[in-house]
This record gives C-alpha cells, sequence and structure tokens, in this order.
C-alpha cells in the first residue's frame, strides 16, 4: 500500500524545488519532510529526488509525482458530487498543461487566468513547440496540451480549436539589405531569420511552401515572443508572427510581409488525459471559447 503523506511530501519538494519550502508549505520541519521523502525512497529501492537548486525528480519520482497528481484530481471531482468529502477549507490540486508560446503571448493567457480564478487547481503551465506539446500529454508529464497534432494519443481525447494565422514579416532594412532583388531561395538562404528556438520550423515550412523545396536558413534563436517581435522590427531577422502580434507594426511601417498574401496557417488541437475530464470541463471550455474568437476556422 502506498503511503501518500510520504508521496505528498515528496510532490511538494519537486513542486517548490526544496525541502526548506516544501515543509513551510506542510507545517511541518525540514528534517520532518527529509525522512518521509528518505522512507519512501526505501520503499520503492531508488532515489526519487535529485538533491540540488532546485530539486528535480529522477524518473521514477516524476512517475509517482504524476501518480499523485491524478489521485487528487480524482479526489477533487468527487467532492464536487459529494461535497461533505471536502475537507475544510477545501483543497486546490496541481493541474499541469502544455502550450505553445505563441497561444500563450496571445489568445490563451486569457482563459487559464479566468478558469485559474474560480477553479479549485494550481495551474503550472509549460512552454514548447506546438509540433511537440503532444508528447507532454503522452509521457503523462501534463494533463492538457494546445498541439498541432489531431490525432491523440492512446487514454486521451482530441477537439479541434481553429487555426492560427503567421505572417512573414520583416523591416523595411531588411527588405533593401538582402530582398531588394525578390524573394527567392537564394535570398532567402543568405537573409537572416528569426526563430523561438530549435524545434520551430515555421520558417522552414513557409520558405519550403514559397519555394517548392526545402531551404536551409540562417538564423538568430530568441526564446521570447516580445524579443521576436522587437527584433524583427530592429533589422535582426524576418520570421513568422501569428497576425496578432504583426498587426501593430504593419500598421506602423515597422514591418512589412516578405511576401503579401502569404499567409501559413497553423491547426491547433486541444488534448486532454480522458481519466481526468471532469476536473479539465471547465478549463476545455474556457479555451474552447477563446478559441472560437480568436482562431481562424479549420479548413474542411
Amino acid at each position: 500500500m502506498l503511503d501518500y503523506a510520504a508521496l505528498h511530501a515528496l510532490s511538494t519538494v519537486l513542486r517548490e524545488g526544496s525541502f526548506e519550502r516544501a515543509a513551510r508549505v506542510l507545517h511541518v520541519t525540514p528534517s520532518a519532510v527529509s525522512q518521509r521523502v528518505r522512507l519512501l525512497e526505501e520503499r520503492v529501492g531508488c532515489a526519487l529526488v535529485v538533491r540540488g537548486q532546485p530539486c528535480q525528480p529522477t524518473e521514477v519520482g516524476r512517475r509517482l509525482c504524476q501518480h499523485v497528481d491524478r489521485v487528487r484530481m480524482l479526489e477533487q471531482e468527487l467532492t464536487e458530487t459529494l461535497p461533505a468529502l471536502a475537507p475544510d477549507g477545501g483543497v486546490r490540486v496541481a493541474l499541469p498543461v502544455a502550450v505553445n508560446a505563441d497561444s500563450l503571448a496571445t489568445w490563451l493567457a486569457v482563459p487559464l487566468t479566468r478558469y485559474a480564478a474560480e477553479a479549485p487547481v494550481w495551474l503550472e503551465v509549460s512552454v514548447d513547440d506546438q509540433d511537440h506539446t503532444a508528447g507532454w500529454l503522452r509521457t503523462g508529464a501534463v494533463m492538457a496540451a494546445v498541439t498541432s497534432t489531431e490525432q491523440a494519443g492512446a487514454g486521451c481525447n482530441s477537439e479541434p480549436l481553429g487555426a492560427m494565422r503567421y505572417l512573414a514579416v520583416v523591416s523595411p532594412v531588411l527588405v533593401e539589405r538582402h530582398f531588394s532583388a525578390g524573394v527567392n531561395a537564394a535570398s532567402l538562404a543568405r537573409a537572416p531569420s528569426l526563430v523561438f528556438n530549435a524545434k520551430d520550423g515555421l520558417q522552414l515550412a513557409w520558405a519550403e511552401r514559397q519555394q517548392g523545396r526545402r531551404v536551409e536558413l540562417p538564423r538568430h534563436m530568441l526564446p521570447s515572443p516580445q524579443a521576436f517581435v522587437t527584433a524583427a522590427q530592429a533589422g535582426m531577422g524576418w520570421g513568422m508572427l501569428p497576425d496578432g502580434m504583426a498587426r501593430a507594426g504593419l500598421a506602423d511601417g515597422t514591418l512589412v510581409e516578405l511576401v503579401p498574401d502569404a499567409p501559413l496557417d497553423v491547426p491547433l488541437y486541444w488534448h486532454t488525459a480522458r481519466a481526468a475530464v471532469g476536473v479539465l470541463g471547465g478549463l476545455t471550455r474556457a479555451v474552447r471559447a477563446a478559441a472560437r474568437t480568436a482562431l481562424l476556422p479549420l479548413a474542411p
């Protein structure tokens, strides 16, 4: 039988990043937290925490924390129908979600904020490329994800949200410097581009669509949507921006489209773990409503 007090201590250490902060949350001494984790490690026969600043889970520790999160979600779902079982003051459960940075920077932050203000959860939002967030759900690291993958993994549900429109934008200065003779494979291979991180394939996808073949692009890496906009306006490179983020620069002339009327529409889907569908219901409704307003309908 699992010792859930010890599991709760482990989960709190890893969520807070240290035994001292976990002790303050649990209202016990750091030595008591350490003893609970040590007894659990002896029970399972391996280390569960890599001590450091912050503490990190081992693979087994991560799986145990995921189990605790699922149990808490099931308990939360049960107390919604049987309020008498709820502890005094209620309890919040951790709800890990993976999203792409552009959605978070444009349309997704508001529904997440509204949901977190009303629901008994602690949202834990992780950011990754939309082509990779589904992998977080498959490994159990999160309970829901915004992803560009339509097919849901085992034990998950998938529903379409809509398409996010991206525009290839560039500063007029960079146009004069690199594209005065037009946008072609040669000029794209010379001009600097901007990418969010090593997984960001939007620029490559757009260039391949325009040229009919893959073009290797020189690139600067900027892992911040806001810095991405600033760098594009300053002429650091060209890049793909959501139309909402590009609109101000296009209006004031600090940005122009690299090729007019040549957007790239990226479909987005909402994946959720079936085991947590009850707890996720309110979040799903909030995300769905925001997507209807912010995203384009998916092509049939």
